[in-house]
C-alpha cells in the first residue's frame, strides 16, 4: 500500500478539509494514525475538541444516507471499504448551497464544519464509516439538525449508484428541497455583565446586530453556581465577560473580599469551563491593578505582581482565562463611560463651586468604554493570536490631578481650584491609609504599552480628545 504524507486541502466550500493520511502497510494488513491531534493542528485542520466517537457499519454497496447538517464539527474516515461522500453548504451566507464530492479511503479524511450537510454512499461493503465529532449527542441536539434531499436538483450530487437503485431511509427520502430549507444560522455572540458601563457600550455598539445576546445579572449571575449550570452556552461561539467586581476598596474588607474572589475568579473560572466545552472564544477584560505600578509603562508580557485583593482576584482571573484555548484578555485601565465615574463627578463639582483635593502621585490614561467596545469588536474580527492585549487612551499619562483640572478647564471653571495632593496625605486627611482594611493600595503607575494591539491595525484615541468629546456629549 502506497503511503502519502499527511496534508489537508481546502474545497469550495469554507472549513471543509480533505486530509491526505499516511497508511502503513504489508502482506499483513495496514495501519494509520486515524487521528492525531498535535500533527493534525499543525497540518492546518481546526483544533475541534472531538468528544465522542461513532461507527456506521454499511454491509452493503448503495446504502447512502443524508444529508444532514449538524450543530457540531465532524471528522469522517472509513475504517473498511470505501464511500462517496457528499457535502452542502447549508450555512446562511454566500456559500449557502455550495456543493463538494469525493472518495473517501482508509488514506482520506474528511473535516465537516458544523452546518455543513453530509451524506455518503457505500460503493464497497462492509464499509465502517467512523466519525469524531465535537459535542455530545443527544434528542435536544438532534432538534437542531438542518436536512437537504439527497435529489435536490439544485445541489446535483452526481451519486455513482442512482438513488433510485441506493438504499435510502423512509426519512432520508422525505427531506425538504434547497428552497425549502432555512439556513443555519452563525453561532452567537453572548455579552455578560450587561447592566454594567462596559456592558452597555457593547450594547450600544452591537444595537444592530441580531445575533448578539447580553444578559444582566439577573439573568446569568458568574457567581452562583446554580445560575452558571442552568444557562444554555450552547448556542454561543463568543463570550464576552464584561462583569466583574469592581469595589476596589471594599474588597479589603472581609465580605468584599469573598465577593471579589466568587466574582473574578470563581465566575471566571465557570466561563473558561463553558468557552472549553462549547469550543467559543472568551474574551475577558482585565485591570492595570494586576501590576504594581513601579514601571512607568505596563508591557503584556510584564509579570503579574497586584498590591490588593482585587488586583489579586484579577491576576488570577486573568491565568484561568489564558488556559482556554481560543482568548483575548484586553488589559485596561481608569475606565470611563455612562453612569457614576470620577470623570461626572468632577463636573459635578465644578458645577456646585466645590474645589477638591485630588492625588497627583498616580499616573495613567483614562480608557472610555466606547474604546474598549470597538477594541474588543476589532479583535474579534480581525482574529489576532490568542492572548492578552493593552487597551487604553493614548497620548500624555496624567496624574488624577491633572486630569480633574481638565475637566474643570473643559466645562468652563477654574483648573486651579483643584488642588493637588499625595495619595498617602488624601487618606491621612480621612483618618485612613493604604493597605489599612479599608482602602486598597494602588499602582503608582498605570500606564500602558499599547504597541501591540496598535500593531494589529486598532487605531487608539488619545484621551484627551475623548475626555473633550465625551464632556460635550453631556
Amino acid at each position: 500500500m502506497t503511503t502519502k504524507p499527511l496534508a489537508a486541502h481546502s474545497t469550495p466550500i469554507p472549513g471543509l478539509l480533505v486530509i491526505d493520511l499516511p497508511v502503513h502497510g504489508d502482506q499483513r494488513g495496514w495501519f494509520k494514525e486515524n487521528w492525531q491531534r498535535q500533527k493534525m493542528v499543525a497540518a492546518g485542520l481546526p483544533d475541534f475538541g472531538p468528544v465522542q466517537n461513532n461507527i456506521s457499519f454499511n454491509q452493503a454497496v448503495g446504502v447512502t444516507r443524508g444529508i444532514h447538517a449538524e450543530p457540531w464539527d465532524k471528522y469522517i474516515s472509513v475504517a473498511t471499504g470505501r464511500v462517496f461522500g457528499a457535502w452542502v453548504d447549508l450555512r446562511e451566507g454566500p456559500t449557502f448551497g455550495a456543493t463538494y464530492h469525493h472518495e473517501i479511503t482508509p488514506d482520506t479524511a474528511i473535516f465537516v464544519p458544523r452546518g455543513v450537510g453530509n451524506a455518503f454512499q457505500t460503493l464497497e461493503a462492509p464499509a465502517a464509516y467512523t466519525y469524531l465529532v465535537s459535542a455530545h449527542w443527544s434528542e435536544a441536539a438532534q432538534a437542531q439538525y438542518t436536512f437537504l434531499n439527497l435529489a435536490d436538483e439544485t445541489a446535483a450530487i452526481p451519486w455513482p449508484i442512482p438513488l433510485e437503485q441506493a438504499e435510502l431511509s423512509e426519512k432520508d427520502k422525505a427531506h425538504p428541497r434547497l428552497s425549502e430549507v432555512t439556513p443555519v444560522p452563525p453561532r452567537r455572540t453572548l455579552v455578560v455583565g450587561a447592566g454594567g458601563q462596559l456592558g452597555r457600550a457593547l450594547a450600544e455598539r452591537w444595537q444592530g446586530r441580531a445575533d448578539v445576546d447580553a444578559v444582566d445579572r439577573n439573568e446569568l449571575d458568574i457567581a452562583d453556581a446554580a445560575s452558571v449550570d442552568a444557562f444554555d452556552f450552547s448556542p454561543y461561539a463568543v463570550i464576552v465577560n464584561a462583569a466583574a467586581h469592581t469595589a476596589v476598596d471594599a474588597a479589603e474588607a472581609p465580605e468584599g473580599r469573598r465577593e471579589a474572589w466568587a466574582v473574578n475568579v470563581t465566575g471566571v473560572g465557570r466561563l473558561v469551563q463553558a468557552a472549553r466545552r462549547e469550543r467559543a472564544t472568551l474574551v475577558h477584560v482585565s485591570s492595570d491593578y494586576v501590576f504594581d505600578g513601579e514601571r512607568e509603562l505596563h508591557d503584556e508580557a510584564e509579570p503579574l505582581s497586584p498590591l490588593g485583593v482585587y488586583g489579586q482576584t484579577k491576576a488570577a482571573g486573568d491565568q484561568l482565562v489564558a488556559t482556554a484555548p481560543d482568548h483575548y484578555i484586553v488589559r485596561t485601565s481608569w475606565v470611563i463611560g455612562e453612569g457614576a465615574n470620577f470623570v461626572r463627578t468632577m463636573a459635578q463639582l465644578a458645577e456646585r463651586g466645590i474645589d477638591p483635593t485630588v492625588v497627583d502621585d498616580q499616573i495613567g490614561r483614562l480608557t472610555f468604554t466606547s474604546d474598549l467596545a470597538a477594541a474588543i469588536d476589532h479583535l474579534l474580527t480581525q482574529r489576532p493570536q490568542p492572548g492578552v492585549y493593552n487597551l487604553s487612551g493614548g497620548g500624555e499619562s496624567l496624574s488624577w490631578a491633572d486630569i480633574a483640572a481638565e475637566v474643570f478647564a473643559l466645562t468652563g471653571h477654574d483648573r486651579a481650584r483643584v488642588h493637588p495632593v499625595s495619595t498617602a496625605a488624601y487618606y491621612a486627611a480621612q483618618g485612613k491609609a493604604e493597605g489599612d482594611g479599608t482602602v486598597a493600595p494602588r499602582p503608582r503607575n498605570s500606564a500602558l504599552d499599547l504597541t501591540k494591539i496598535e500593531a494589529t491595525g486598532f487605531e487608539v484615541r488619545d484621551h484627551m480628545r475623548a475626555l473633550r468629546e465625551y464632556l460635550q456629549r453631556g
